[in-house]
C-alpha cells in the first residue's frame, strides 16, 4: 500500500524513468499510443495530471523545435555557453559543471546540451540535481539515432565518478 501511495505522488521525472525503463531499455513492443500509455501509467498509480505533463514532456523531446541531425550537430564548432539568469537560478553549479564535463568528454554535442537544458527546465523541479540531470541526458541521447557511443561514454563516466567518489 505504501508503494502505491508513493507512486501517486511521483514526480514527472519518476513517470519518465518508469516509461524509459519499461519501454526503452528492454526489447519491448512498440510504445503504445498516448491514450493507452496514459491509462497504463494511471493504472500503475501515477496521478493523471502528472501523467499528462510527463507525456507532454516526451512529446516535446520527440517533436520539439526543429532539431539538426546528430551528424550535423557533431560538426559544430565548440564555443562558450553563457547561462541566462533563469538558468543560473534553476540549474545548480553541480548541474552546470556536469553539463560542461559531458560536453568536454564529447558525450554531448552543443545541440544536445541545449536540448538537455531545455528538458531539465521543463521538469519544473524545485531544485534539479545531478541525478535528475543524468536521467535527462540518458533520455535525450537515447531519443536520437546514432548516439550509442555517447550513451556508452556516459555510462563509463558515471561509473568512474561513483568509483572515485569519497567514501
Amino acid at each position: 500500500m505504501a508503494e502505491h501511495l508513493e507512486m501517486t505522488t511521483g514526480s514527472v521525472l519518476d513517470i519518465l524513468i518508469y516509461v524509459f525503463d519499461r519501454y526503452m531499455l528492454v526489447e519491448a513492443p512498440a510504445v503504445p499510443r498516448r491514450e493507452h500509455l496514459a491509462r497504463d501509467l494511471e493504472h500503475a498509480g501515477f496521478a493523471p495530471a502528472k501523467v499528462e505533463r510527463a507525456l507532454d514532456w516526451l512529446t516535446d523531446l520527440a517533436f520539439g523545435p526543429e532539431r539538426e541531425s546528430p551528424a550535423a550537430a557533431c560538426a559544430q564548432e565548440r564555443g562558450v555557453r553563457v547561462f541566462s539568469d533563469g538558468e543560473l537560478m534553476r540549474l545548480s553549479t553541480e548541474c552546470r559543471g556536469l553539463l560542461l564535463r559531458l560536453e568536454g568528454a564529447r558525450v554531448l554535442t552543443a545541440q544536445q546540451r541545449e536540448i538537455v537544458i531545455e528538458r531539465m527546465l521543463a521538469l519544473d523541479a524545485d531544485e534539479p540535481d545531478t541525478e535528475q540531470l543524468k536521467w535527462v541526458v540518458l533520455m535525450v541521447l537515447s531519443s536520437q539515432p546514432g548516439c550509442e557511443l555517447a550513451v556508452e561514454r556516459l555510462g563509463g563516466l558515471m561509473l568512474e565518478a561513483s568509483v572515485n567518489a569519497p567514501h
